[in-house]
């Protein structure tokens, strides 16, 4: 026997599911029809703006009022630039320059590209305030480690996103940026306080709700204080008794993606995080990146159970579909101030970011040199480096394990060395590379990851991008005199 028409229509109607390829399949657009809220854009999805907008036209023909998300972050997580970087610098170079109003203006200026290709909800601004440096998927998502300029910043991003048409989705409440863990791969722990939470986790979903944020996204995070051992998306005592009670949130919950470590193994299984998120209070959940139609029909399926056997009450889905209804209306009825025109902002707000720690003299022709990481999954495999921006200089990549310093010194001969790299200060072998170099041959770092205090001893020049989209890359390479 199939499910009843109308609790399968209310269970689609909490779920942000995700399709794959440039161009939606029937049975995406279908379930449009059926009642689901709407669909994420990952970068499989993105080839160039007119395909975009052709797939956010297709999907409106399922339903017009359909929710269409996508992370554009800006700086190292971009998915309408994934094929070259974002022309924008991200959260950390921001919050360096510490001027709310350009934060502003580079937010509205990306709300603005997301509305003319018909995308409604934006799955940022990231506001954790990232307080480990060896935090492996905030680092430079975040506006930096001090609560205060975190607030500000967070929320002159949600006003300018949400001037230009576009719902901000504030994450990863209630705060991400003290794990050292990644919960795309397991359930990280914050053990602090509830006093340490709201002197330093926060301040800024404060300020974003403050700031009229239409959608907050939750974090799969354990939180002792708070959730026990349950991630807090399966916490109604961080989703309700926190966020709605004492801070006033009456927006849209979203979760991070259902098939993330944190919450599947969490609940066993994509369904049944489904239904806990929604007894906790969540009202839209996105499910993830590699979905198809029987994944969610298998979801839905699961949230009729639950509504069947007792795990959730009626109302409590019709709340949530409610929401997600809502937070659809006021995108449709939303008319964006479209951004002041300049193709230069975001490059300008990344030479605005550069800091440089030493002198920059005597790097004519240098070897340049970019120290291979793994990228995060939130931020995808997007290209990143000074090789797009170097005038006549060559770039070459390398393994820091694998590489022998004498032959790095043979190559560069006579002349200095300039090592690229991201989070160098526990990049496995990246410390010992750049010691051993620099001890024997002029050496200039450019740090393109988060800032830590960390600064190699011996180098010439330290310089600090505070992130590595393609504005950031520029940035630096103008600073370093190799630009084209």
């Amino acid at each position: 026997m199939g499910l009843d028409p109308g609790l399968r229509r209310l269970a689609l109607g909490t779920l942000l599911a995700a399709y794959p390829g440039p161009v939606p399949p029937d049975w995406a657009v279908d379930l449009l029809a059926d009642g689901l809220a709407g669909h994420t854009l990952f970068g499989t999805n993105v080839h160039d703006p007119a395909q975009v907008a052709a797939s956010t036209a297709a999907l409106r023909a399922g339903r017009p009022d359909a929710l269409i998300a996508i992370d554009e972050e800006g700086g190292d997580v971009t998915r309408l630039a994934h094929a070259t970087g974002s022309p924008y610098p991200g959260n950390a170079a921001l919050g360096a320059i510490g001027d709310v109003a350009l934060t502003r203006r580079v937010y509205q200026s990306i709300g603005a590209e997301l509305a003319a290709l018909g995308i409604t909800v934006n799955l940022a601004p990231t506001v954790d305030v990232n307080t480990a440096d060896d935090n492996p998927v905030i680092g430079t998502r975040s506006f930096g480690a001090d609560p205060v300029r975190v607030a500000a910043h967070s929320a002159a991003a949600v006003t300018g996103l949400q001037a230009a048409g576009v719902a901000a989705c504030a994450k990863h409440f209630p705060g991400h940026g003290a794990t050292v863990k990644d919960s795309h791969h397991e359930l990280p722990t914050v053990d602090a306080a509830l006093s340490l939470l709201r002197q330093r986790d926060l301040p800024p979903f404060a300020a974003v709700v403050a700031a009229g944020a239409r959608a907050v996204m939750t974090a799969h995070i354990r939180v002792p204080a708070l959730t026990g051992a349950d991630p807090a998306t399966f916490s109604r005592a961080v989703l309700v008794d926190l966020l709605r009670t004492e801070y006033g949130f009456t927006g849209t919950v979203i979760t991070d993606a259902l098939e993330m470590k944190g919450a599947a193994v969490a609940a066993g299984g994509v369904g049944p995080a489904a239904v806990r998120a929604l007894s906790a209070g969540a009202d839209l959940l996105c499910i993830g990146a590699r979905v198809d139609a029987e994944l969610v029909e298998r979801v839905a399926a699961e949230i009729v159970d639950a509504l069947a056997d007792g795990r959730l009450a009626r109302a409590r889905v019709e709340e949530a579909a409610g929401r997600a209804a809502d937070l659809a209306a006021w995108t449709g009825a939303a008319s964006g101030s479209p951004a002041i025109e300049d193709a230069d902002l975001g490059y300008a707000a990344a030479r605005r970011a550069v800091r440089v720690d030493g002198l920059l003299t005597g790097l004519d022709q240098p070897l340049v040199v970019q120290l291979h990481t793994e990228s995060t999954i939130a931020e995808g495999r997007v290209p990143w480096g000074l090789g797009p921006h170097l005038d006549g200089v060559p770039e070459i990549r390398v393994i820091a394990t694998e590489t022998d310093p004498a032959t790095l010194r043979g190559l560069a001969g006579d002349r200095p060395i300039v090592l690229v790299g991201r989070h160098l200060h526990r990049l496995p072998g990246g410390p010992e590379l750049i010691a051993d170099l620099a001890a024997q041959h002029p050496v200039t770092v450019v740090e393109m990851g988060w800032p830590a205090q960390w600064r190699p001893a011996g180098v010439r020049a330290f310089v600090t991008t505070y992130g590595a989209s393609h504005a950031n890359g520029r940035a630096a390479a103008e600073a370093l005199g190799l630009a084209g």
